[in-house]
């Protein structure tokens, strides 16, 4: 036990959730892209709990497919999802029959599909789950995407990132909104150096997980998508309606995120840049974000890297804090240094 702990505590101290990312993919099999390339990659998917799950299977496993869909097939599903969610349960039989409407083997437990596939799609609507569901991937040594929330507290979100660094296993994780064209257009540099970005989702509540995990992850996902990292601290003003998170980067910029819980459920910001305000969205649906799994699977590289992922759902815990202390400042490097501890 003292020696996890030393573990946990070095990895906090000396990569401050960063470095991650390169560890995984210096020790990456160099056989594994080439792998990739040549055949067609068996795609299993643990939790049919979400819409994601059905969509992601339809773009795969439907002929006539997009050439950049091209090379991989979901040929396993483990079903199994939240055990007392009603929103996520009461989805899984009909789940079910439309995966295997187009091929996907149904099985009994995450090790027997671990044996038939090559890659992973963590899907679970729950996280709670997700760090006992990835530690049986990473031992497996399959690479895998986690979908969001990659878990219910961020000390599971830092323990399974890493896990995943000490075994060598590429994981990535996002937000399908981070693949809007707007935002990647903020991205790739359209509107020039980012002063700063204003962003919306809704933010539904869950009892189960903190506040942001839940929903508001996909507009906490588009600030950091075009923000970067960075972000020192985060006050939050809550009502039952509404929230709203500001955040403060290191070098004096300040990004907010509305949560929306009543009106149009919509999602998109602006960001404020050297050469122009840019608008982001609208959304128009999950291939994107799959083009950039189906890349990930095959070099072992994800496009956001760990430390980013870890800093938003620090970002969202921090917003969590401000809640219980009635929207007082907390600081980035508090819930951390907490969520190590535990």
């Amino acid at each position: 036990m003292m020696k996890q702990t030393i573990l946990r505590r070095d990895f906090i101290r000396t990569t401050t959730i960063a470095g991650i990312g390169a560890a995984v993919l210096n020790n990456l099999p160099r056989s594994f892209g080439r792998s990739v390339l040549q055949n067609e990659m068996r795609v299993g998917i643990i939790g049919l709990d979400t819409s994601h799950s059905v969509a992601f299977t339809k773009s795969l496993n439907t002929p006539g497919k997009a050439a950049e869909l091209q090379g991989f097939k979901v040929v396993a599903a483990y079903p199994k999802g939240s055990n007392d969610i009603e929103s996520s349960v009461k989805r899984i039989p009909g789940y079910i029959e439309d995966v295997k409407k187009l091929g996907v083997e149904i099985v009994g437990s995450e090790e027997e599909l671990l044996k038939k596939v090559d890659v992973v799609l963590l899907e679970t609507n729950d996280g709670r789950p997700h760090l006992e569901q990835a530690l049986k991937v990473i031992k497996a040594k399959k690479p895998f995407f986690i979908d969001k929330p990659v878990a219910a507290s961020l000390s599971d979100v830092i323990s399974i990132y890493e896990s995943a660094k000490r075994n060598n296993v590429p994981i990535f994780s996002s937000s399908s909104l981070r693949y809007m064209e707007s935002v990647q257009d903020v991205v790739k540099g359209k509107a020039g150096a980012v002063l700063g970005a204003d962003t919306f989702s809704p933010a539904t509540l869950e009892k189960t997980h903190p506040d942001l995990f839940w929903y508001g992850i996909h507009g906490v996902e588009i600030l950091f998508s075009v923000m970067g990292t960075g972000c020192s601290e985060v006050r939050r003003v809550h009502t039952n309606n509404t929230d709203i998170v500001i955040g403060t980067w290191k070098d004096g910029r300040v990004g907010t995120f509305r949560g929306t819980r009543t009106g149009t459920h919509d999602y998109g910001g602006t960001a404020y840049g050297e050469k122009g305000n840019i608008t982001l969205g609208p959304f128009k649906g999950y291939d994107n974000l799959l083009v950039q799994i189906l890349e990930f699977f095959k070099t072992g590289k994800a496009p956001v890297v760990p430390e980013e992922t870890l800093e938003i759902y620090a970002f969202m815990e921090a917003a969590d804090e401000s809640k219980r202390k009635s929207g007082a400042t907390v600081s980035i490097e508090s819930v951390i240094q907490k969520a190590t501890k535990r």
